[in-house]
Order: structure tokens, then C-alpha cells, then sequence
């Protein structure tokens, strides 16, 4: 998909030998600014859903959601992963466990990469977290750019 003409700034994404997507912050067209952007009584993993769909002979697919408000719209981030027979069967029968904590490892790294790409915070005391904007700990006179979901 090309961007060509899209007046939005998109960060780059780069793929490696494993498939596994990493922002690479040496090319992004965001400036960054450093800011809290989880501010929650909980860990964010307590948010996390999980669920797993039919199995078939190619293996397992799972997925882990994580829903908030936007306003007053109920709103998700969902984070997939496939585990293979012989995945499952790995680290002494506990392959399930490991790839379960990687995809959740992945999954955390990718909402705090894309709460700080975008400005935002999750934040609140209900049982689903708010979507809000970064609070300002910067000099006024220094401006960031922010990428816009839409």
C-alpha cells in the first residue's frame, strides 16, 4: 500500500526474518517526546482478553484484546498469533505458556509504541481504560508532530 499524497505523517515499519514488525525510530517521521502514557491503578496486561478460535490441523490462532473508551465510544486494539503443533509441543510441552507471553510481550510494546507515536495515554480508574491525550511536560515553544489515526 503506498502512502504517496497522504498529507499524514506515517511512521516507518520494517520486518525482519521472523516477520516480527519493529518501529525503527532512526527513520520515523515523528518527533518523539518522552511522556508517561499509561497511567493506570493496574498493570495493562490485567486488561488484556484472551480468546482462542477453532483449531485446525495447521495449529492454534489466538488473539488478545484490549478495549478502551474514546470518548464515549468503545473502541479495541487486538493483537493476533498463530502456535503450530510443533510450537505447542516445544520447551518441554510449555510452548503454549511461552508464546503466550511473547504475544503479550509484542502486544504491550505495540500500544506503548503506538500511545507514544500518536500523543495519547491510557488512563482512568474504570475497568476498561480512557483513551486521552498526553499530558504537557515540555516547553511550549518546542512543537510535536503527531501522526493522526483515521
Amino acid at each position: 500500500m503506498s502512502y504517496a499524497g497522504n498529507a499524514r505523517a506515517r511512521p516507518h515499519i520494517n520486518v525482519d526474518a521472523n516477520r516480527d514488525t519493529r518501529y525503527h525510530r532512526s527513520v520515523s517521521h515523528v518527533r518523539l517526546a518522552r511522556m508517561p502514557h499509561i497511567e493506570l491503578p493496574r498493570a495493562l496486561e490485567d486488561y488484556f482478553a484472551f480468546a482462542e478460535t477453532e483449531p485446525t490441523r495447521n495449529g492454534r490462532r489466538f488473539s488478545i484484546t484490549l478495549p478502551y473508551m474514546d470518548g464515549e465510544r468503545l473502541d479495541r486494539l487486538q493483537w493476533w498469533y498463530h502456535v503450530s503443533p510443533a510450537q505447542e509441543q516445544m520447551y518441554e510441552g510449555t510452548g503454549l505458556a511461552f508464546h503466550r507471553s511473547r504475544a503479550i510481550e509484542r502486544f504491550r510494546r505495540h500500544i506503548e509504541r503506538w500511545l507514544e507515536i500518536t500523543a495519547q495515554r491510557f488512563h482512568g480508574d474504570e475497568p476498561i481504560p480512557r483513551l486521552g491525550l498526553q499530558r504537557e511536560s515540555r516547553p511550549a515553544d518546542q512543537p510535536i508532530d503527531k501522526v493522526v489515526n483515521g
